[in-house]
């Protein structure tokens, strides 16, 4: 049976847990907390600590998925999460002669230059921030590698449990002075294509090394908060400013693979989100 370590079984890894382990294959996932998962094996362990990794020796993976996210906004967290966390998980896997795919969920804040192109894997990644530059030397860690290495650079996650731009919505005092250009992926998508993958891999189909992981649609962030505020029957009453700043980013790479998506623009993606939310708000009524 073929078996698939998710470091980082958080919101999207758990997802991505949950997703393999219905298709019979053996899943580990690696967590900070206690919280179980339906047929996942869960190790307790933090990234930060050597010596708690030292049991994921013995798991002799396929596959590996390093998925966590950083506990704050500071360079520090960046460097300890992304670039010393994920040494330390290679580490353990340096003798594993099954070992035949990394594959690492990096961000497109790894994009920090300001064009007007459309921004795609063929074109340089130049951080503007130090996200952006932690990101890039995890990336590279992969470089060093002697088995197959994939780097997935998710563009802004939404969905369940993800509601800043509804909830910024609601107001249009609190809105960004700056109407900058967003990309986004919906955290289903996002799982989606990440299972997709691990597929492709175990099937031995060859995959790309850098993918960059989001919808079809770029939209300015006003564009965005009208759109919602319009659905939920909120007069925002905004004059919405020229696009400045920001990012497009294509996806047609990711699309080549022979991936739908699901949510193919905010419109979609948002659309459902609202409707989850309000059956929810019914149901606590």
């Amino acid at each position: 049976m073929a078996k698939v370590l998710i470091v980082g079984c958080g919101d999207l890894g758990g997802s991505v847990a949950t997703q393999l382990s219905a298709m019979n294959i053996q899943v580990t996932g690696v967590r900070r907390s206690d919280a179980v998962i339906s047929g996942v094996e869960i190790i307790q362990a933090d990234i930060t600590e050597v010596p708690s990794l030292e049991v994921l020796k013995s798991i002799q993976p396929d596959i590996l998925i390093y998925c966590v996210a950083a506990n704050g906004q500071t360079d520090e967290q960046y460097k300890a999460n992304y670039v010393d966390g994920l040494r330390n998980v290679l580490a353990t896997q340096s003798e594993s002669s099954n070992l035949k795919h990394v594959i690492f969920v990096s961000s497109t804040r790894v994009y920090g230059q300001k064009t007007d192109a459309l921004l795609d894997e063929s074109m340089p990644a130049v951080a503007a921030d130090f996200g952006g530059e932690r990101l890039l030397e995890a990336e590279a860690l992969l470089n060093n590698l002697s088995c197959n290495t994939t780097v997935l650079r998710l563009s802004g996650i939404y969905g369940a449990g993800r509601l800043r731009m509804i909830n910024l919505a609601k107001s249009s005092q609190n809105w960004p002075s700056q109407n900058s250009w967003t990309n986004r992926i919906h955290k289903d998508d996002a799982a989606a294509f990440i299972v997709f993958l691990v597929l492709k891999v175990l099937a031995s189909k060859p995959i790309g090394t850098c993918y960059i992981v989001t919808d079809s649609k770029p939209s300015s962030q006003y564009d965005v908060l009208s759109w919602i505020a319009n659905q939920m029957q909120i007069n925002s009453d905004v004059e919405i400013p020229a696009v400045e700043g920001g990012k497009r980013l294509s996806n047609q790479f990711m699309l080549s693979t022979g991936f739908q998506l699901q949510y193919p623009d905010f419109m979609s993606g948002y659309r459902a989100l609202l409707a989850a939310t309000e059956a929810t708000a019914s149901d606590l009524l």
